[in-house]
């Protein structure tokens, strides 16, 4: 077996003999660590983070057994804890046993099969402690990603729907068609509002839950259905729309993550304009080589503060109260980078515009 596949095991017992005669026996089995003394072994454990197990003597001059391992369960709880004892020691063994001191115990003289038996049932409870932990620490995460999606779904879709409902009521005491007008101007921006949040939503839950599938991917047309959609928004803003692309190379990759990346990066290219601008402008290049894909999306508008830059990618975060929305879009953007094995910079300054350089990979050096 390969040094670096064996378990790591520290072995503490105050007669060098029986610390010579376990390394000899089992150090073609196991990694071996031996100490002579509590000292050492603090020296052993605070080196070796990768110690698995630990057995321990009872009878230690300066201490027990149980005793060290109560002491060193604070600050090195990983390693599974045996103790080696005799048959005197057994009240004390059983005490340590139903404090969770220790693992378990092996009584003396020892065997070869008796050691052996205890590492490896040992190293499966590590392993399993293990993986309890990541998956502990990944349901937390779900937890806390789950309360933040309860209180967004409650803020950002009733908070619409009271809008409109809110102005239905208003419309029905007005006559006057240009009130009513403008009324309706203002249902409509709850809307647009409603409708982004639960696209971003279906965005994101398509990215948690969707497999990446690799095909030939076309910028030249991607580019061209994306514009069918924002020349509209640009013609109503007074944005102009820039696109450009330079693809002579096959390109292979999850063309719906494609999509969601450029969708949402243009969608706040677009949103985040200066309103009084005469000479507002959105620009996306696009340019193919190698196998990597290099996507610039620019603007003119409204910028992001320095002290926002950082945040923007992280759920729900929002730099700006100056147009509704989601907080999700970054966000959907980043993760579907991230699925991608794919890179972004932002370059951003107040009041002046943005822009967002990305780099993705295609097939071939996309994660396995």
């Amino acid at each position: 077996m390969n040094s670096h596949n064996k378990i790591k095991v520290l072995y503490i017992d105050d007669e060098q003999n029986n610390l010579n005669g376990f390394k000899a026996a089992f150090r073609f089995d196991y990694t071996v660590l031996t100490a002579v003394n509590i000292e050492q072994a603090y020296t052993h454990l605070k080196e070796n983070a990768d110690i698995i197990v630990i057995l321990c003597d009872q009878r230690m001059p300066d201490k027990t057994g149980d005793q060290f391992f109560e002491e060193i369960r604070g600050q090195f709880p990983n390693p599974i804890r045996v103790l080696i004892t005799g048959y005197s020691d057994i009240e004390s063994v059983i005490d340590a046993v139903n404090k969770g001191h220790i693992f378990r115990y092996i009584k003396k003289p020892w065997t070869d099969t008796d050691i052996k038996s205890a590492v490896e049932e040992s190293n499966k409870f590590y392993i399993t402690n293990s993986l309890l932990a990541i998956k502990n620490v990944e349901l937390q995460s779900a937890y806390d990603e789950l309360g933040k999606f309860a209180y967004s779904v409650t803020h950002d879709l009733r908070g619409p729907l009271l809008s409109v409902i809110g102005a239905v009521d208003l419309a029905m005491t007005m006559d006057d068609i240009t009130e009513i007008k403008e009324i309706l101007g203002m249902m409509d921006s709850a809307m647009k509002k409603l409708d982004e949040f639960i696209t971003n939503t279906h965005e994101y839950y398509n990215l948690k839950r969707g497999k990446l599938v690799f095909e030939e991917i076309n910028f030249n047309k991607i580019i061209s259905d994306t514009s069918d959609i924002f020349r509209v928004a640009g013609r109503m803003e007074n944005v102009k729309f820039i696109t450009q692309v330079s693809q002579n190379d096959v390109f292979m990759s999850d063309e719906i993550s494609i999509k969601i990346i450029l969708n949402n990066l243009l969608s706040n290219a677009f949103k985040f304009q200066k309103k009084k601008a005469t000479d507002k402008f959105v620009c996306v290049t696009i340019e193919v080589k190698d196998d990597i894909a290099m996507i610039t999306v620019k603007d003119n508008g409204i910028g992001i503060q320095k002290n926002h830059l950082n945040n923007i990618f992280m759920m729900f975060y929002r730099a700006t109260s100056e147009e509704p929305g989601s907080g999700f879009g970054l966000y959907n953007v980043k993760d579907a980078l991230n699925k991608l094995n794919g890179t972004i910079e932002v370059d951003s300054v107040f009041n002046e515009g943005t822009t967002f350089k990305l780099t993705i990979p295609g097939k071939a050096n996309a994660p396995k």
